[in-house]
C-alpha cells in the first residue's frame, strides 16, 4: 500500500457523494491539475518577478518559438497567443515601451511591420525559464529516470487520445 495523499481523501470523500465515480480516473485527473497549477504559479511569480504579466510572457515566449530572427507580424502573434488584434496592439505598445520588443519594417516590403524581440526579452525569457526548469525538475525528482519515461509515455498516450479528432493541442508551429 502506498503512502495516502490529500487527493486520496478528497477521492474518498466525493465517492460517497457520487457512487459511480472511477476514484482512479478521478485521482488522475486532479493529481495532474494540482501539478500544472502549481507548476503555472511558480512561471507566474518567475515571469512577475521581471514586471511582467502571463500575456506579456507569452508574446515574448511565441516570438522566441519562432527561432532566429525572433520576428512576426503582429496577425501571427494575435493567432499564436489567441487574442484579437486590437487587443495584441495595446500589449504590444507596451512591451515596446519596457523595452523588450521593437517594431520594425520587413526589408522586403516595408508596408508590413514585424515586432522583434529585443536582447532584454531574450535574458528575462532566459531566466524565467531558468527558474521553470529548476521547478519542473525538483517536482520530478521524485520519479527515478525509468518512472519520468514510463509518466511521459503515459502522458503522450492521453494527448494522441485527446488529439485523435484532429485537434492539436498545441498551437501550430510549436510543434
Amino acid at each position: 500500500m502506498t503512502d495516502k495523499d490529500s487527493i486520496d481523501r478528497h477521492v474518498a470523500r466525493w465517492k460517497r457523494e457520487v457512487p459511480g465515480l472511477d476514484p482512479t480516473v478521478e485521482g488522475a485527473v486532479v493529481r495532474m491539475q494540482l501539478l500544472v497549477r502549481r507548476l503555472y504559479r511558480i512561471k507566474a511569480e518567475a515571469v512577475a518577478a521581471h514586471g511582467l504579466k502571463g500575456f506579456e510572457y507569452d508574446i515574448i515566449w511565441h516570438l522566441r518559438a519562432l527561432g532566429s530572427p525572433y520576428q512576426a507580424t503582429p496577425t501571427l502573434i494575435a493567432e499564436r497567443v489567441d487574442t484579437h488584434p486590437a487587443t495584441l496592439t495595446s500589449r504590444l505598445d507596451r512591451l515596446e515601451a519596457a523595452g523588450y520588443i521593437s517594431r520594425v519594417y520587413d526589408p522586403t516590403d516595408r508596408r508590413r511591420l514585424l515586432v522583434e524581440l529585443n536582447r532584454k526579452a531574450h535574458a528575462v525569457l532566459d531566466a524565467s525559464i531558468g527558474a521553470e526548469l529548476a521547478a519542473e525538475q525538483a517536482l520530478l525528482g521524485a520519479l527515478n529516470r525509468a518512472e519520468r519515461r514510463q509518466l511521459s509515455d503515459l502522458l503522450r498516450k492521453l494527448v494522441l487520445a485527446a488529439e485523435s479528432d484532429g485537434t492539436h493541442l498545441l498551437v501550430a508551429g510549436d510543434e
